[in-house]
C-alpha cells in the first residue's frame, strides 16, 4: 500500500508542476517576443542579453514541462525503472543552455565597450519593468516545487536569473537615462552573464551527481553502512551503494552478512526498517549472506 500511496502522492505532484510549468511558459514565451522587438527598436545590448535569457527561461520551461510529462509514463518492459530520469536529463540540458547564453552575451558586452552605439534608455526601462513583473510571476508559481524536483529547480533558477538581468537593466537604463554613460549597457549585459555562470554550475554539478548514480546530496556512505552493522543480527556489510533516479528518491542496494544462530528474514526485515525510518529510503535491495561472498573485496564500499 506504501508503494500505491506514494505513486499516487507523486502523479498529483507532477500534476501541479505541470499546470504551474504551462502557466509560467504562456507568460515567459509572450514576453520574450515582445522583449526581443524592443531590443532592436531600442538598439540595447542589455535588453537583448536579457531577452536571451528570457528565450532560456521559455525553453527550460518547455523542457521541463515535456520531462514531467514523460516522467509521468510508467515502467514497461523497456524501461523498467520508469521514465522519471528524464527530468534529471532536461535540467542537464537547462544548465549547458544557460551555460552557452552567458558565453554569448559576455562576448557581445566585450566586443560592445570597443564599438559603443547610442541605447534609447526610455524604452529598454518599459520593456525591462514589463519583464521583471513577468519573472516575478513566474518564480511564484515555480516555487513550491523547485525543493523536490530539479527539473522544476532548474526551470526556477532560469527564471531567477532573469529576474535580476532585468534589475540590472532597469537600473542601467536609469543611469543611461541621467548620466548618458552609454557603456553601462555592456557592463549590465556582462555582469548578468557572471552572476548566472556560478549558479549553472551547480545545477549541472548536482544533475551529473544523480545521472553518475552518486550518493545523492546529504547523505554519508560510511555512516549509512555504520547504521546497517550496528542492526541486531548484522555481522558485516559490503556491496553497499545509494543512488537516486530523480531528484526526489533514494535506492540502496547491499550485501549483508549475518549473525551466527540468527534469523535470515527478521534481519532483512529490520535493516530494511531502519532504512526507511531513518534515511527515508524506500527502495532497498537486500542480500543476506551467511559469510562474505568470493567477490567482497576493496573496491566494493
Amino acid at each position: 500500500m506504501a508503494d500505491e500511496h506514494g505513486g499516487h502522492a507523486h502523479n498529483h505532484a507532477a500534476g501541479a508542476n505541470s499546470k504551474m510549468l504551462a502557466i509560467a511558459l504562456g507568460l515567459t514565451t509572450t514576453f520574450l517576443i515582445a522583449e526581443l522587438i524592443g531590443s532592436f527598436v531600442f538598439n540595447s545590448l542589455a535588453l537583448l542579453s536579457d531577452a536571451a535569457h528570457m528565450f532560456t527561461d521559455s525553453a527550460a520551461l518547455a523542457i521541463a514541462l515535456a520531462a514531467v510529462k514523460i516522467g509521468q509514463r510508467p515502467a514497461d518492459d523497456a524501461r523498467t525503472f520508469g521514465y522519471r530520469r528524464f527530468e534529471i536529463l532536461a535540467a542537464a540540458f537547462n544548465a549547458l543552455l544557460l551555460f552557452a547564453v552567458a558565453g554569448y552575451v559576455l562576448y557581445e558586452g566585450i566586443a560592445r565597450f570597443f564599438t559603443p552605439s547610442e541605447v534609447q534608455s526610455t524604452g529598454m526601462l518599459v520593456v525591462a519593468a514589463i519583464g521583471l513583473v513577468i519573472n516575478i510571476i513566474a518564480m511564484r508559481l515555480l516555487a513550491a516545487g523547485k525543493d523536490n524536483s530539479l527539473n522544476i529547480k532548474g526551470a526556477y533558477l532560469e527564471v531567477w536569473a532573469d529576474m535580476l538581468g532585468s534589475l540590472g537593466v532597469i537600473v542601467g537604463a536609469l543611469v543611461i537615462m541621467f548620466t548618458g554613460w552609454q557603456w553601462v549597457d555592456p557592463l549590465v549585459a556582462i555582469g548578468i552573464g557572471l552572476w548566472v555562470l556560478p549558479r549553472t554550475w551547480i545545477l549541472l554539478k548536482d544533475t551529473m551527481q544523480i545521472l553518475l548514480e552518486g550518493v545523492p546530496r546529504g547523505m554519508d556512505l560510511k555512516e549509512v553502512r555504520g547504521a546497517i552493522s550496528a542492526v541486531p543480527g548484522v555481522a558485516g556489510v559490503h556491496d553497499l551503494h545509494i543512488w537516486s533516479l530523480s531528484s526526489d528518491d533514494r535506492s540502496l542496494s547491499t550485501h549483508v552478512e549475518l549473525a551466527e544462530g540468527k534469523d535470515f528474514e527478521a534481519v532483512r526485515a529490520s535493516v530494511a526498517a531502519m532504512l526507511l525510518a531513518r534515511y527515508d529510503i524506500e527502495h532497498s535491495t537486500i542480500q543476506i549472506e551467511r559469510e562474505a561472498c568470493g567477490d567482497n573485496d576493496s573496491l566494493h564500499p
